[in-house]
């Protein structure tokens, strides 16, 4: 700590010491707010000064005082609450003398307490006027002194609370995020999906390609696992008679950090028994128009210099007849996979005979993921590179599978379900072969999940959508560190 802010602490505890000495309590818990700011503004907002000063209306409110402007024999402060800001005037002759001399030790970051009545002030501003305040909250350490200059990123991120005080943005994208879950859970409900929970810690990490973080229980002296993706379980409500199930919750995987990925982010996933990569479609792009009429209130969002259309229909790219018209090469050898690839024999050694279609997909995005700034379908992906997903009837080679990209980035992942129980073993053992060559992102082999497709799964589709990326694209945020409140940053040094 330098020696200015010691400096302001010192006076900060003296004035607390002070407020003790006059018998008042710092940090009292017994008053209790009846109006918000917003409401506040909403009520009387057009009211004249006049109809203002006919009435006799008076309001409780609380919140931090942001802003402090003393002038002798009354001050201005601004009152930042849940709902945003308003003005607030405390005069001395209103509040009375004792009051005042209480008042006088307050200081921009301590809680107010304040009943009084909505005016305006000789600048039309609609402000309250206290008749009474009380300090509930005294803050011992300075806020920001540049309200616009809280410009350490890192000290954004580690210090979000100082973030939310300072940035109204901030404060907007985090409430922004909430309304988005509370819109995509509605959305489900309303078409008969059960919300679920399935387990965070679980024995066989499975349901993505990625590598998971490993804890210990005590009590059963056993490893368990940080999920990577909750997908294995919510198959098995599947089997046990939950047609359509969701899930929003976390995941965690243990990879590097960057722009789009935090090792801890939020994941939807659902499934829906009798349904199909084609109905899982609709139902994205369903659910991405109605969140941008519901809570953006427009289809098209400001995206850095560019703009995101989000009107349907979106864009469908079919991968094999995509690389074939880039390359040049014909279809069907694209769709036995055994062109163009002679580097397979040794691209990612441990991919062994799929190696094929992992370079199939490289090869795709490294030519379309640029070009896909508006929303885009890409389905049709290589058996090798979705162990989980059905084959394609018509191609065997390939699954009914689907990713949406927007903005160049991942924003879901469904297909339609593998449940032939013989099939699924069949690609478990890959990966595991897989894994032992040194793919450490390849699945486990999970019996009982096996176990549960040989008792009957019905055919199904299921999707996966990160939660974050999705908050990023209605907020125009940069960062995935933007949009989680406390994301992962290195330990601080001391």
């Amino acid at each position: 700590m330098d020696t200015s802010v010691s400096d302001v602490v010192a006076v900060r505890r003296r004035k607390l010491e002070e407020l003790r000495a006059q018998g008042v309590d710092p940090y009292p818990n017994d008053f209790a707010p009846d109006a918000t700011a917003r409401a506040i503004h909403d009520q009387f907002g057009h009211l004249t000064r006049e109809d203002l000063d006919a009435g006799n209306s008076s309001f409780r409110l609380a919140g931090r005082v942001v802003g402090l402007r003393d002038f002798g024999k009354a001050s201005f402060l601004h009152l930042l609450d849940r709902t945003g800001r308003i003005q607030v005037y405390v005069r001395k002759d209103a509040v009375g003398e004792e009051a005042f001399a209480t008042f006088r030790l307050v200081e921009v970051g301590d809680f107010l307490g304040v009943e009084g009545r909505p005016f305006r002030t000789r600048t039309d501003e609609l402000s309250i006027e206290a008749r009474q305040v009380r300090i509930l909250t005294k803050s011992l350490l300075p806020l920001p002194e540049k309200w616009h200059g809280l410009t350490d990123v890192e000290a954004r991120y580690r210090q979000r609370y100082l973030d939310l005080i300072a940035n109204d943005d901030v404060r907007r994208t985090f409430v922004v995020r909430a309304r988005i879950c509370d819109a995509i859970r509605a959305f489900f409900v309303a078409r008969d999906y059960l919300e679920v929970e399935t387990p965070m810690m679980q024995a066989i990490p499975g349901g993505a390609a990625a590598r998971p973080f490993v804890t210990h229980h005590n009590a059963l002296d056993t490893d368990l696992y940080l999920r990577i993706a909750p997908e294995l379980y919510l198959k098995r409500l599947l089997v046990g008679g939950f047609e359509r199930v969701f899930e929003m919750n976390r995941v965690f995987r243990n990879e590097g950090v960057s722009t789009r990925h935090n090792p801890e982010f939020t994941m939807l996933e659902f499934y829906q028994a009798y349904a199909t990569v084609d109905d899982l479609i609709q139902i994205t792009e369903d659910l991405l128009v109605g969140l941008a009429d519901g809570i953006a209130g427009v289809r098209r969002l400001p995206w850095g210099e560019e703009t995101i259309d989000l009107t349907p229909p979106f864009r469908r790219i079919c991968m094999p007849e995509y690389v074939a018209e880039r390359t040049g090469i014909p279809l069907e050898r694209i769709l036995q996979q055994t062109v163009g690839f002679k580097a397979a024999r040794d691209y990612r050694g441990h991919y062994g005979e799929g190696a094929a279609g992992y370079l199939l997909v490289d090869l795709f995005e490294a030519m379309a993921e640029p070009e896909m700034l508006q929303p885009t379908f890409v389905y049709q992906y290589p058996v090798a590179v979705s162990p989980l997903a059905r084959r394609n009837a018509e191609r065997p080679g390939f699954v009914d599978r689907f990713e949406l990209f927007i903005a160049a980035r991942e924003i879901a992942n469904g297909f339609s379900e593998l449940n032939d129980p013989i099939d699924q073993r069949r690609r478990l053992e890959a990966q595991l072969a897989s894994k032992a060559a040194g793919d450490e992102e390849a699945h486990e082999m999970d019996e009982d999940f096996v176990r549960a497709l040989e008792h009957g799964m019905p055919p199904a589709a299921g999707e996966g959508i990160g939660i974050d990326r999705l908050v990023m694209l209605f907020t125009n945020a940069a960062s995935i560190r933007d949009v989680i409140l406390f994301p992962l940053l290195r330990p601080e040094s001391r």
